[in-house]
């Protein structure tokens, strides 16, 4: 087994992603390291192209690649990077307030109210990266405080990755859930995701910078910096205004007063912040 990786800074990031999803459409992994993202690819000898060690210049970035030899087992090996995450109380506090479990298919039921689950096999992300646990964290936050579910309402997942946000949001009451991202393949892997769950959403491919963006009283938005602040733009120029609840991720800990202020330009008013090293996200509300 060959793995063949690409390593970018994270401005540059989704450039480098789609130009890799070229190579290998069904998807890729993401190893987030702060200031630089790493994507790889898995394949056998001759599968993959065969390229030195290197680190160039393409366009604007600064790319590195690097080709890996892995052992024979490690297609049962890898498994083990990857442990269910579980979010919220434990011990005597969990029959009082909800808990979540993110986890692999290949993982035993881990007993939480809620359960998730998503095969690391395929790409955007499982639950573990930083930026979609502070998203998750917020949503159980907010399930605990929306009342019965039937009083939650209709949601929006902008950015949907492999629909993690929006399958947790249709077991913990929302309904409709709508998840849309820019990426098609990240719109097939979430109706595949949503299907092994059970659980009934919409997914649609949808471009928030050229499109208007659907509306849902609670929205959840776990993208870059950039992307966020053509969201608060945007939301300028709807009739009906913005949502009543929005969770913001995908940023750095610096940029979270920058974002935080775009929103409350539109009545969102920041209600919440996480961090979790070098990542935070918002919980903003009218």
């Amino acid at each position: 087994m060959i793995r063949l990786a690409l390593r970018v800074d994270r401005a540059h990031a989704e450039i480098a992603l789609a130009e890799l999803l070229e190579l290998a459409p069904s998807g890729v992994e993401e190893v987030d390291h702060g200031d630089v993202v790493e994507y790889a690819v898995y394949g056998a000898p001759g599968e993959l192209p065969s390229l030195p060690d290197v680190e160039a210049a393409v366009g604007d970035a600064l790319v590195a690649v690097s080709t890996t030899e892995l052992p024979d087992d490690w297609s049962e090996r890898w498994k083990e990077f990857h442990r269910p995450l579980v979010i919220g109380p434990a011990g005597p506090e969990r029959d009082a307030r909800p808990q979540l479990a993110v986890r692999p298919p290949w993982e035993p039921p881990i007993g939480a109210a809620t359960e998730v689950v998503i095969d690391p096999a395929q790409a955007f992300g499982t639950g573990a990266h930083a930026t979609t646990r502070l998203c998750l964290e917020l949503l159980l936050e907010l399930a605990g405080a929306a009342g019965p579910p039937a009083a939650r309402g209709s949601l929006l997942d902008l950015g949907c990755g492999s629909g993690v946000l929006a399958i947790a949001a249709a077991e913990l009451g929302w309904d409709p859930v709508l998840a849309v991202d820019h990426d098609p393949l990240s719109v097939a892997a979430t109706r595949a995701n949503a299907a092994v769950n059970g659980v009934v959403l919409q997914a649609r491919r949808g471009d928030l910078r050229h499109e208007p963006v659907p509306f849902a009283p609670t929205v959840l938005a776990n993208l870059l910096r950039p992307l966020l602040l053509d969201y608060a733009d945007a939301l300028g120029a709807r009739a009906q205004g913005g949502p009543d609840t929005l969770i913001a991720s995908g940023l750095l800990v610096h940029e979270a007063d920058e974002v935080a202020a775009a929103f409350r330009r539109h009545g969102l008013r920041e209600q919440a912040r996480r961090e979790r090293g070098e990542w935070a996200a918002l919980l903003l509300s009218r």
